[in-house]
């Protein structure tokens, strides 16, 4: 396809297509045709990147701050010059309007831009000593090469925190993105290596992800390991990485609550949390995914929800006036609907969509449910697509040990006019980041990630950058 990019590897400064390699098909989620073939990393190809990352790193880490910023802005205002081609290649292999794919290729550069200037700003300290004559000093040090896995909601945004922050802190990097999205990765990687990026800082592979993960977490040259993915393969992964003790940032599964109590104004409210629920079609890690409404403005705030879900524009995200693209693999379209019939199941009620749209491309409606008790699947698991169900709560304490009722705590929200339930609600609610009156809670200067098995460790803000860098003690006599 004209539009879609060249599909290869970055290893060791070059681009590396097929070349007898294996590979799979790539495939636009709109039509279910296939956009290109993408080449897999073979065992050599790995080796090949790990050894590129190691002997690249002690001459990265040793340039100025300075100049690792310089370059780093550069790739940055590339990828702003390059974002109506890059939109539209995202829209081709992910799904999503292409205004959401400019909109997320913008906040990818923001966010390299922002490391690149925080990098500026890994400040040690001087310890006044206890012992006359002698000074002791804290210094931050780049941890050493990082191997990062991305998954394929945020084609643009997951790398690019990862990317910025290693790069930011002196790291070189082996970034696995994801096989149904790599477009957009091999772009990222354009941009850095035109921007002057040297050799072997930044290395990108495909390939079978168990294969994969296994060949850069089992060797020694590999120091940091950062996950953006499911809580399972998290989990996974961190045990690979306890035998050698390599740190670990883990941004794993949510199921975000959003308790909206009955001193709002409920049509505005409701209006915000559809959008929001179908933003990149409910395919987002801090997605609104359980509403709770308090009983005094349940009926209202249900019926404007419906109203809004029903005029969602559905269809190719390069089609002008689209609101939600299809999703983004079948597999989530099936998930949709072992979902929705579990719902039904437990008594629940479809109050709109529910089904499939159309017969090509992997397209689901905006879906509504009500009528759910706090056992159903959708209550308990995250459901990553366009299916929102809506339950009522009668007061304060209830709802709260309802939405921490979850292994879970990536993301929560609430929205109220009292300024004590705003205090109150943002101690009580067990999340890494809560927003209150707002969805907007992911900027490149705010620290992003969970607790509890959503994960550990954050990207973004000065705790993204920290993640990357070893804390050294030097006490000189």
């Amino acid at each position: 396809m004209a539009d879609y990019t060249a599909l290869a590897l970055f290893i060791d400064g070059r681009f590396r297509s097929g070349e007898g390699r294996a590979s799979e098909p790539v495939f636009n989620p709109a039509t279910a045709a296939s956009l290109a073939d993408l080449p897999h990393a073979s065992a050599a190809d790995l080796d090949e990147a790990l050894a590129a990352a190691h002997h690249a790193f002690p001459a990265w880490a040793m340039t100025t701050a300075l100049e690792r910023s310089a370059v780093m802005r550069r790739a940055a205002q590339l990828i702003r010059d390059r974002i109506e081609a890059s939109a539209v290649i995202m829209t081709l292999e992910q799904g999503k309007p292409v205004a959401e794919s400019r909109g997320e290729l913008n906040h990818a550069a923001d966010v390299i831009d922002w490391y690149a200037e925080e990098g500026r700003r890994t400040y040690g300290r001087v310890v006044p000593s206890r012992v006359p004559g002698v000074r002791m000093t804290v210094t931050q040090e780049p941890v050493g090469p990082v191997a990062a896995f991305t998954p394929w909601n945020f084609p643009a945004l997951t790398p690019c925190r990862k990317i910025g922050g290693a790069l930011a802190a002196g790291c070189t990097i082996v970034l696995k993105a994801s096989e149904e999205v790599p477009g957009t990765a091999v772009e990222i990687a354009r941009a850095f290596a035109d921007a002057g990026l040297p050799a072997g800082v930044l290395n990108l592979v495909f390939g079978d992800p168990a294969t994969v993960s296994t060949h850069l977490i089992a060797s020694p040259l590999i120091r940091k390991v950062s996950f953006t993915g499911s809580t399972a393969i998290g989990k996974h992964l961190t045990r690979l990485c306890a035998d050698d003790l390599k740190r670990t940032t883990m941004e794993l599964g949510g199921h975000g609550p959003v308790i909206v109590f009955d001193d709002v104004d409920v049509d505005a409210v409701a209006e915000t949390a559809a959008l929001g629920k179908y933003r990149n079609a409910g395919q987002v890690c801090v997605s609104p995914t359980r509403f709770f409404v308090q009983e005094a403005v349940y009926d209202r705030f249900l019926a404007r929800f419906i109203e809004v879900a029903r005029g969602i524009k559905i269809g190719s995200g390069l089609d002008i006036g689209v609101q939600m693209g299809p999703l983004a693999n079948p597999r989530r379209v099936e998930a949709m609907e072992a979902l929705v019939q579990d719902a039904v199941d437990r008594g629940g009620v479809v109050e709109t969509g529910g089904q499939r749209r159309g017969n090509v491309g992997w397209f689901y409606e905006p879906t509504v449910l009500s009528g759910l008790n706090d056992d159903a699947t959708i209550m308990t698991e995250e459901p990553f697509g366009p299916v929102a169900p809506i339950a009522p709560f009668a007061d304060f304490d209830e709802v709260v040990t309802r939405a921490n009722n979850l292994p879970y705590g990536l993301a929560g929200y609430a929205f109220t006019t009292s300024a004590r339930r705003v205090a109150d609600i943002g101690a009580a609610l067990k999340s890494g980041m809560v927003g209150i009156n707002t969805f907007a809670i992911s900027q490149p200067e705010t620290p992003f990630g969970g607790v509890l098995e959503s994960g550990h460790g954050s990207e973004g803000g000065t705790e993204g950058l920290q993640a990357y860098l070893d804390t050294k003690l030097t006490s000189v006599g």
